[in-house]
């Protein structure tokens, strides 16, 4: 029972240790790997070399096509150059097997692992954000390779009734291959993570309780488990997040079909590549030569570079035959899954940022930014109702409008309150110094998007009241007021351009500051003439007073709509 429990122990460890190695490395690349992600993407062949770089790096398929779903659901990329990325990871995570194959089983790793998490200990107490993120690379690498050691050392011995057990499982032919690769993708599904599962097959040859093939059926099995992560995150995604994550599944199912068609061969390729190495062939190694071989062993390390050789081979090939099929693979999703018809212009939701569960906080800021754009795009349009609500020409057209500009200002609160509340689930050690930045910015620019909501309903209740006194507003009224509108109308655009860039632009921000000055002064030239003609003739002056109000509160619009574009620069 201790030995089990020491097993399990072991097992998080190693989960805990990829996950903290991941983590770190992404905080350290921070919006680094954002911008290199999208930039990289052009083609499937770069899309390729990108989802291979990245998951090379952060040692995880699972992380890299989860930040590619969640891309996609915030449109930062389209789905053709998600599938590339999502290939790409595919050959990456085999790195991770080659890591444990050579320093995991040949070398006792962790005599080295104690004094690595030493020096990520002293990282971690420095002040500097980039070598705190370095101490939870090394700690997680540390804790990697101490967890796989403690699972060699916890597998229990097999007694005869056991091993006979598991030969039995074994003598099924090629049904003890669909068992093998079953059980290995339900081992991936519970674990949620294939290097995991990967480790586990690997300790599992190499203690000779399952031979070369079985653990080979293990590996094709992973590939499939893998795929649920991604949908997972998708799940609550928009039709392209889903989309993405179910490109991937078929990718992976389609490449365990002709593995297993080709079973034989293919096998056969991976013995005589490792005979081409020097060592002897992993298909002639038994279960009874690696239970007495030592880790060093020219036998013990076939089998262990036979297994790493077969994962990396299988999605280099994979991906060799599919990248040429990447518009088909599109179609088919697209045609599986369906955009939503119909929507009400008045059911707005989110749009970026409800792709499930956070895999990333890096990652979900990018997210979170394309949100507040949306969020920009859908204040513009209350321009379109204070227009109608203006030139109405009767209490039911006039209603209608007050009714828009209502229900946009409720929209407005409640996206502000779900970003605000996205922002706050970020963690505030999980992401970078710059990434903290950004977040209070857009805390700053929700808070003014929500006050243009405000206004618009603020503008609808002074022409309520302009019309329960029974007056109205002249053609020369409404066409300054038309002007206004228009002005700020502009303002919109430039703000909602500059949200578009990432980064501080100047000639932005110039364009922005013209914006409001040609307001403000359209504001000054309009209430001078106003008021001279109240001096002059005051039979109007009622009207005057909630043309005025009207012509104030849409300058106000222009105050909130530079203060978002000056948001940007701080």
């Amino acid at each position: 029972m201790m030995q089990l429990l020491t097993l399990l122990g072991a097992l998080g460890m190693f989960l805990y240790g990829m996950n903290l190695m991941s983590s770190g490395l992404q905080k350290a690349a921070g919006s680094k790997m954002r911008t290199f992600l999208t930039a990289m993407t052009s083609n499937p062949l770069k899309g390729v070399m990108t989802g291979l770089g990245i998951t090379s790096v952060i040692q995880s398929s699972s992380a890299t096509t989860v930040m590619t779903v969640g891309f996609v659901n915030a449109g930062l990329l389209t789905l053709s150059q998600a599938v590339g990325v999502i290939m790409g990871a595919n050959i990456g995570t085999t790195v991770t097997a080659w890591l444990v194959s050579w320093l995991g089983f040949k070398a006792d790793i962790s005599i080295f692992a104690v004094p690595i998490m030493a020096v990520g200990f002293l990282l971690s107490l420095s002040k500097q954000d980039k070598r705190r993120h370095i101490s939870e690379l090394l700690v997680g690498f540390s804790l990697l390779f101490l967890g796989l050691s403690f699972m060699k050392e916890s597998v229990p011995e097999l007694n005869a009734s056991t091993l006979a057990f598991i030969e039995g499982w074994t003598s099924y032919g090629f049904g003890s291959v669909l068992i093998f690769l079953v059980f290995g993708t339900v081992l991936t599904l519970v674990l949620q993570s294939s290097s995991a599962t990967m480790a586990l097959a690997l300790v599992a040859m190499n203690m000779g309780y399952i031979p070369f093939e079985m653990a080979a059926a293990m590996v094709l099995g992973e590939n499939i488990g893998t795929t649920i992560t991604a949908n997972i995150a998708a799940v609550v995604g928009n039709a392209n997040a889903r989309r993405a994550a179910l490109a991937h599944t078929l990718f992976n199912v389609f490449g365990v079909c002709w593995a297993l068609l080709l079973f034989t061969p293919f096998l056969t390729l991976i013995g005589e590549t490792i005979t081409w190495m020097g060592l002897p062939n992993p298909l002639d190694v038994t279960s009874e030569m690696l239970m007495t071989a030592k880790p060093e062993s020219p036998e013990s390390m076939a089998a262990l570079y036979g297994i790493s050789m077969l994962h990396t081979l299988f999605n280099v090939f994979n991906t060799c035959i599919l990248i040429w099929f990447v518009k088909l693979i599109v179609k088919i999703v697209t045609r599986v899954i369906k955009d939503k018809k119909g929507a009400d212009e008045d059911n707005v939701k989110l749009k970026y940022i409800n792709a499930g569960p956070l895999s990333t906080a890096e990652i979900a800021v990018g997210e979170a930014r394309n949100e507040v754009v949306h969020f920009a795009e859908i204040s513009r349009r209350g321009i379109g109702f204070i227009r109608r609500a203006v030139e109405a020409k009767n209490d039911k057209e006039f209603e209608e409008a007050r009714q828009k500009l209502v229900k946009y200002e409720e929209i407005s609160d409640r996206i502000e309150y779900e970003i605000a509340q996205f922002l706050n689930a970020l963690p505030e050690d999980s992401i970078s110094e710059e990434t903290r930045t950004e977040t209070k910015r857009m805390y700053k620019i929700i808070g003014e998007l929500e006050s243009l909501g405000d206004s618009g309903e603020s503008i609808s209740r002074i022409l309520a009241r302009r019309n329960s006194h029974g007056k109205t507003f002249t053609a020369e009224q409404k066409a300054k007021l038309d002007v206004m509108l228009t002005a700020v109308d502009k303002a919109y655009g430039v703000m909602i351009d500059n949200l578009r860039t990432e980064e501080y632009d100047a000639m932005g921000l110039r364009l922005a500051t013209d914006c409001e000055i040609e307001i403000n002064e359209l504001r000054n030239n309009i209430r001078e003439e106003e008021i001279l003609k109240i001096e002059n003739d005051g039979t109007n002056y009622q009207s005057s007073v909630y043309y005025l109000d009207t012509i104030s509160e849409i300058e106000r619009m222009g105050d909130f709509i530079i203060n978002i574009s000056q948001a940007l620069g701080k």
